[in-house]
C-alpha cells in the first residue's frame, strides 16, 4: 500500500470521566501504552492510539468508546484531558474549519479508513535503537475457555444519566487487619454483606465502592475498584457476602501523612457500617473450571486479592473432592514479610496443594528478591506450563511489575529453545496470561 498524507482531520479516541470507574482494564489491554492516568482520569494519548480497538469490549462501563472529529493539530492534549469531568461536545465542520483555516474547511469532517490506517504509532524505541518490549500486547482480552459465566454491572454508572448511578447497600460484617503494624502501610481484610440483594461474582472481578460526600469541587466522589478477594460462593461459604484486600498507605516518601480517600473510608470502617457499591466488573481475569488446569500467580501487595479467591475456590473443591490434578503456583512480592498480606494462613496451607514462592525487596541484610527473580529460579518448572494448553497464568499487582514479570516469562521460554513469539501469542489467543496491573 502506498503512503498517505496524515489525515488534517482525525477521530481522536476519548474517555467519558463521568461514567468510568477506574478499574484500568483499558491501559493494560493497550498494546502500544496509549492510555494513562492520574489519581482523577483515564486519558489517551492520540498521538500514540492507533485505533486498534482492544480496548472496547474489555471496558465494563462503555467508557472508552468514545470519539471526537478533531483536526489532528488541535487534539485534545493529555494535561486537558485529565482536567475533565465531562466530555467535551462534538464539534461542527464550522468550529473544525475555523481551527486550522481553510485545508480543513474543504474536509468532509471524517477521516476516511484509508487515512486513519496511517495514524498507527510505531512501538517505543529504547535509546540504542531497538524496539522496546511492550508486556501488555501478550495480556489476554479473553477469559479461559472453561470459564464460568461472568455477570457484570448489575449496579452502576448510566451512560445517559451520570447522576442516576445504580448502587446496592452492603453491610460491613468483617474488618480484620492482615498485615504487621507499620508506619507507612496498613492493609485490609474487610467482608461486605449484600443481604437479599443479588451479588453473583467470580474469582478474578472486582467491585467499586462510592466513598461518601464530594470531592474538592463538590461533586459525589468516583467510585474506586477492589478485586474481589473470596470465592464464588463467598467469604462465608453459602452466603451472600464478599471480601476485599484494602491498603491504605499511611506516609509518602517523605514521610508526611497520606489518606487515600476511599481506602481511608474502607480500612476505617467498622462492623455494623453501610457501603454503597457498584458492579461487579470483569470478564476476562476469570479462573478457569475444568479440573485439569493449572494455575500460576504472580502478585504483589493487595495484587493478591484475587489470587486469594483463586487459591480458595480451588481448596474448596479439593476438600470436596470435586478437583484432579491440576498445579497451583504462587509467586508473591513485597518489601518484607510484615507487608505481605496472608503471609500467615498462606503457610499453613499444604504443600501439595499449592507451591509458594514468597520474594522481598526490603529485608535489612539481605539482598533485594522479586516476583521475577523467583520465576527465573522456578524456570525448570514453569517451562511445561509455558506449552501445556490447560495452563493458565495471572499477573496482579502494580503497574511497574509487569514488564519485568513477562521479561522473565520470555526469557525462560527462551532459555529453553522456545519461540517467545511463537508462546506468547499462544498465551494471548488463548486466554492463558491475564495482566492486571495498575
Amino acid at each position: 500500500m502506498n503512503a498517505t498524507t496524515p489525515a488534517a482531520v482525525i477521530k481522536q479516541h476519548l474517555i467519558d470521566p463521568e461514567i468510568c470507574i477506574r478499574c484500568n482494564t483499558c491501559e493494560a489491554i493497550c498494546p502500544v501504552g496509549a492510555i494513562t492516568h492520574d489519581s482523577r482520569n483515564y486519558v489517551v494519548d492520540a498521538e500514540k492510539c492507533n485505533w486498534c480497538n482492544d480496548c472496547i469490549s474489555p471496558c465494563p462501563t462503555g467508557s472508552i468508546d468514545n470519539y471526537r472529529t478533531m483536526p489532528r493539530t488541535k487534539a485534545y492534549a493529555l494535561a486537558e484531558q485529565l482536567t475533565w469531568d465531562n466530555l467535551p461536545a462534538e464539534l461542527s465542520a464550522a468550529e473544525r474549519a475555523a481551527l486550522v483555516g481553510d485545508d480543513v474547511g474543504h474536509d468532509t469532517g471524517e477521516a476516511s479508513a484509508a487515512e486513519l490506517s496511517t495514524e498507527a504509532a510505531a512501538p517505543a524505541a529504547d535509546p540504542t535503537g531497538q524496539t522496546a518490549f511492550n508486556s501488555s500486547q501478550y495480556g489476554a482480552s479473553i477469559p479461559p475457555w472453561s470459564a464460568a459465566h461472568a455477570y457484570t454491572n448489575l449496579y452502576g454508572p448510566n451512560p445517559r444519566n451520570p447522576a442516576a448511578q445504580k448502587t446496592v447497600t452492603a453491610t460491613v460484617v468483617g474488618n480484620l487487619r492482615v498485615t504487621a503494624v507499620g508506619k507507612d502501610y496498613d492493609t485490609h481484610h474487610v467482608v461486605l454483606d449484600f443481604g437479599a440483594m443479588p451479588f453473583p461474582v467470580l474469582e478474578g472481578q472486582s467491585i467499586g465502592i462510592v466513598p461518601p460526600g464530594t470531592d474538592a469541587s463538590g461533586k459525589p466522589h468516583h467510585a474506586r475498584q477492589y478485586s474481589i478477594a473470596s470465592p464464588r460462593n463467598g467469604e462465608r461459604p453459602g452466603h451472600n457476602n464478599l471480601s476485599l484486600t484494602i491498603k491504605r498507605v499511611l506516609e509518602d516518601h517523605a514521610g508526611k501523612p497520606v489518606r487515600g480517600v476511599a481506602s481511608n473510608f474502607m480500612c476505617d470502617l467498622q462492623v455494623g457500617d453501610k457501603v454503597e457499591v457498584i458492579g461487579p466488573f470483569g470478564t476476562s481475569f476469570l479462573m478457569p473450571n475444568h479440573p485439569r488446569s493449572s494455575i500460576v500467580m504472580i502478585c504483589t501487595g493487595t495484587g493478591s486479592a484475587p489470587m486469594r479467591a483463586m487459591t480458595e475456590w480451588r481448596r474448596r473443591l479439593r476438600a470436596s473432592g470435586k478437583f484432579e490434578s491440576g498445579k497451583l503456583m504462587l509467586f508473591f512480592g513485597a518489601r518484607t514479610q510484615e507487608e505481605l498480606p496472608y503471609f500467615g494462613p498462606l503457610q499453613s496451607l499444604p504443600k501439595d496443594f499449592i507451591d509458594s514462592n514468597f520474594t522481598f525487596s526490603r529485608t535489612p541484610g539481605h539482598p533485594k528478591r522479586y516476583v521475577q527473580d523467583a520465576l527465573r529460579e522456578r524456570a525448570a518448572d514453569l517451562v511445561p506450563l509455558l506449552q501445556d494448553p490447560n495452563a493458565y497464568f495471572y499477573v496482579c499487582g502494580l503497574k511497574a511489575m509487569e514488564e519485568g514479570v513477562v521479561l522473565a516469562l520470555r526469557d525462560v521460554a527462551t532459555q529453553a529453545g522456545l519461540d517467545w513469539d511463537t508462546v506468547g501469542a499462544a498465551l494471548k489467543r488463548e486466554g492463558r496470561l491475564h495482566l492486571e496491573t495498575y
